[in-house]
C-alpha cells in the first residue's frame, strides 16, 4: 500500500471487523463554491459531517463569538493562520490560544473569541446534534452508514478534563508521519506542506475500517477513491478522482481505497482528522505528539507496536 521511504509502511495490523458487502460513496464539501451554512457577524461557516464527525469551517471576522452551551463532549479548535488568535473560556476560566495552534476544548459550556480575520476550524462528534442538523450534507446519514463502527469515546485527558492547548509548529521528523494531536474524541494530523505537485510515482492507495476526513487547508488536491469489487455487481461504485481546491473537505468511507495527491505548484496543506483517534497510529511511539496528555484505551495500551 505505501511506499517504502512512507513512515506509514511500519504501521502495526490492527484487526479488523467483518465488512458489508453494501458500500457508502464520498461526500465532499467545495466550500469556495458552496453557500455558508452560516453567514452573520462571525463571519461565513461551512458544516458537514461524517458518520461520526461534524467539521465547522469558518472564514472568522475579528471579534467572532462560537459558544457551546452544554457540549456533551470534548471537541477541537484549530488555529491554522499565526494571525488569527482566540481567547477561550471554559469553566476553569479563560485562556490565550496563539494562532498556528490546536486545542482540545472540554465539555460544557465555553466560549471561543476570535481575535483577527481568517480561517477557524471547529471540529465535533455528532452528540452535538445542533450542528449536525446543519450540516450540508446532512441527508447523507439518513441511513447510518455501512462498515463505520459505533464511536467509542477514548479515556479523557489524564488529571481530567481541561483544556489542553498545542503549537503547530513542529518540525518534521525522520520516520515520524505528520504532525498527530489527540484528544479523547478524535485525532489530528496536520500532514506535511506539499510544494508542488505531488510526486505521482511515490502515492500512497490505502484502505482502512473506518472513516477519514481530509481538510484541505491551502493548494488543490486530486483524492482517488476506488471501491471493491464483490459479487453483486449492483454494490459495485465507480472508481472518483475528485478535484478540490481548498478550503475544502472530502469524507472518505471505510473500506475505500484512497490516495491524495497534491496539485498546485505552491503550497498545497492537507490536515486528516479521525474519529475517535486511531489505535494504529497511536502505537508508533513519537507519533503522537501529546500522547503523555491522552491515554489510549486499556485495550490499546499494552498491544505491541
Amino acid at each position: 500500500m505505501y511506499d517504502a521511504s512512507d513512515p506509514r509502511s511500519t504501521l502495526a495490523s490492527v484487526q479488523a471487523g467483518p465488512m458489508a458487502t453494501a458500500f457508502a460513496g464520498a461526500d465532499c464539501g467545495k466550500f469556495y463554491e458552496a453557500p455558508p451554512q452560516e453567514d452573520d457577524a462571525n463571519g461565513r461557516s461551512w458544516l458537514i459531517r461524517s458518520q461520526h464527525c461534524v467539521v465547522a469551517y469558518s472564514e472568522a471576522r475579528d471579534g467572532a463569538c462560537f459558544s457551546r452551551a452544554a457540549q456533551p463532549d470534548e471537541y477541537v479548535l484549530l488555529l491554522p493562520d499565526a494571525a488569527v488568535s482566540a481567547e477561550v473560556e471554559t469553566a476553569d476560566g479563560k485562556t490565550r490560544v496563539p494562532g498556528y495552534s490546536i486545542a482540545f476544548v472540554p465539555p460544557g459550556p465555553s466560549t471561543i473569541r476570535i481575535v483577527g480575520s481568517g480561517p477557524v476550524v471547529r471540529l465535533f462528534t455528532t452528540r452535538a446534534g445542533d450542528l449536525v442538523a446543519r450540516c450540508a450534507n446532512a441527508a447523507s446519514y439518513d441511513t447510518p452508514h455501512p462498515n463505520v463502527a459505533p464511536f467509542q469515546p477514548w479515556p479523557e485527558a489524564a488529571g481530567g478534563s481541561r483544556l489542553h492547548v498545542y503549537s503547530l509548529d513542529v518540525p518534521d521528523e525522520p520516520g515520524r508521519f505528520g504532525r498527530i494531536w489527540r484528544g479523547s474524541t478524535m485525532m489530528v494530523n496536520v500532514l506535511p506542506v506539499q510544494h508542488g505537485p505531488r510526486d505521482v510515482t511515490k502515492l500512497s492507495p490505502h484502505h482502512h475500517d473506518f472513516e477519514q476526513i481530509s481538510l484541505a487547508l491551502e493548494g488543490a488536491f486530486t483524492h482517488h477513491l476506488r471501491w471493491p469489487w464483490t459479487t453483486d455487481l449492483n454494490a459495485w461504485r465507480d472508481d472518483q478522482h475528485e478535484y478540490c481546491e481548498a478550503p475544502s473537505v472530502m469524507v472518505i468511507p471505510p473500506p475505500a481505497i484512497h490516495t491524495s495527491r497534491g496539485m498546485l505548484a505552491g503550497v498545497n496543506q492537507l490536515v486528516d482528522i479521525f474519529c475517535p483517534p486511531r489505535l494504529d497510529f497511536s502505537l508508533k511511539p513519537g507519533w503522537v505528539l501529546n500522547a503523555a496528555d491522552y491515554p489510549m484505551p486499556a485495550e490499546g495500551a499494552g498491544t505491541p507496536s
